[in-house]
């Protein structure tokens, strides 16, 4: 089984994340990034190559940061340690400070046992699948020893957060003044970061889940536990909530009322936003083939047009980098604006939202009625045979015709899981019964002729 998942390499800490590991990984990204012309005329310059090393609050984070930057010391690779910070601003301070690479450590939403490595090459972007495995693949070949003067440096980088809350100030197209905002940190890694810059961008602000220890990251707060925060706004009057999961790379809201408010709904409304002023590259968004069937309908009401990518946030990066496109995202909330980040980032599209109700003038639920939400249902269906989920006949048949009923008011979705013997069938209609209806049926169809 590959190390690397969809996002780095994650498990249980101290289980299959050792520190051993920790180190190894370390030491074979020395050798695999530490290749190519740019790392070639650093030495040759007499410069050790610099990487930067940072983490969200959880217990396990301290030990496998240290293995981490004792990894890359070992192989002559000075480290700036950052500590505690969210990944984008990791992937941020990789560009900020022009090292060679940076190393976050995190398991993002995620429990607190459980933890992760992820990897970004110079410019603080993600790593391809093939780099990748050229770095698993090195972990059981020969490790960079320097001695002497040439072992690399482990120095606090002190002024980490101050750069990034600055880059994060100098995006915003418009100040916060005037608005309250209920942020819940998820006892992550943006506990100290988020509630400062929102309070440096004017706006009034109440904290939960800002109160780290090591264990409760994650735990019942954040962006996957959204009940919290919806009671903390109704019950300060605030005017927003803004939810970050435990590396803070996503953004959820809540309106006045305690309405959620998801990623498909903040895409839509910084879409508009952003084509109004002109910095809409294209007049394009790009998103998943998960996002609901109203985001597609109200950005082509808004001229925008949407594409559409496998689940992933590395499918949505691949697709704007590919094409220089300035926004795209997940349902999830992982939105990612490529003019100021490589990677989604929770503060940065919690701040811009924030930035419009401020400049428009207007509320949350305001903005986020330019797109209705179409009920959207989801089924696993299990112990079927997912590799013929698209060459079956008679549940491809089943698919069209519910398509064909559906027409223009609704979708629907086959998607064979990766990694078990899943697939999972999804139905969007303009109403839940609707929606449940053919989601059964197709359901029915899928166990019955994919049965194991």
């Amino acid at each position: 089984m590959p190390l690397f998942g969809t996002d780095g390499v994650r498990g249980l800490a101290n289980g299959h994340l050792t520190a051993d590991l920790a180190l190894s990984l370390a030491q074979a990204t020395a050798v695999v990034l530490g290749q190519g012309r740019t790392a070639e005329a650093r030495r040759a310059a007499g410069r050790r190559l610099t990487a930067v090393v940072a983490r969200d609050p959880r217990i396990s984070g301290e030990f496998l940061s240290a293995a981490v930057a004792a990894g890359l010391a070992s192989s002559g690779v000075d480290v700036l340690e950052a500590g505690v910070l969210p990944t984008p601003a990791a992937a941020f301070l990789v560009a900020d400070r022009d090292a060679d690479f940076g190393v976050m450590v995190s398991a993002s939403h995620n429990p607190a046992p459980d933890n992760g490595i992820k990897i970004f090459a110079r410019g603080g972007v993600k790593l391809p699948d093939v780099v990748e495995q050229r770095i698993e693949a090195a972990m059981s070949g020969p490790k960079l020893q320097p001695t002497g003067a040439a072992v690399g440096r482990i120095q606090r980088f002190s002024d980490a957060e101050d750069r990034y809350v600055i880059h994060l100030l100098g995006s915003l197209p418009h100040r916060l003044d005037g608005i309250h905002v209920v942020l819940d940190c998820a006892n992550g890694a943006a506990s100290g970061v988020s509630p400062e810059t929102f309070r440096d961008a004017g706006a009034r602000v109440t904290i939960i889940g800002a109160d780290p220890d090591g264990l409760n990251i994650n735990d019942g707060v954040g962006s996957t536990h959204l009940d919290q925060l919806a009671a903390a706004v109704v019950a300060h009057g605030a005017d927003v909530g803004i939810a970050h999961d435990g590396d803070a790379d996503r953004c959820l809201a809540v309106d006045a009322a305690g309405r959620v408010v998801d990623g498909d709904q903040i895409m839509a409304i910084l879409a508009i936003a952003m084509k109004e002023r002109g910095e809409l590259a294209d007049d394009t968004l790009v998103a998943t083939v998960m996002s609901n069937l109203g985001l597609r309908v109200a950005m082509r009401e808004h001229g925008i047009e949407l594409v559409q990518t496998k689940v992933g946030d590395r499918y949505v990066l691949e697709a704007m980098n590919g094409a220089g496109y300035a926004l795209g995202g997940e349902q999830s909330g992982h939105v990612i604006m490529s003019r100021y980040a490589t990677t989604g980032d929770g503060l940065l599209t919690g701040l811009h939202l924030v930035a419009e109700m401020a400049h428009q003038g207007k509320t949350l639920a305001e903005l986020a009625s330019v797109m209705t939400v179409y009920p959207q249902v989801l089924v696993n269906v299990k112990d079927v045979d997912r590799e013929r989920c698209a060459d079956d006949e008679v549940v491809q048949a089943a698919v069209a015709a519910v398509a064909d009923e559906l027409g223009d008011t609704g979708r629907v979705l086959l998607r064979p899981s990766g990694t078990e013997p899943v697939v999972r069938v999804m139905v969007e209609a303009v109403d839940e019964p609707t929606a449940q209806r053919h989601v059964g049926a197709l359901a029915d169809v899928v166990r019955t002729q994919l049965a194991l």
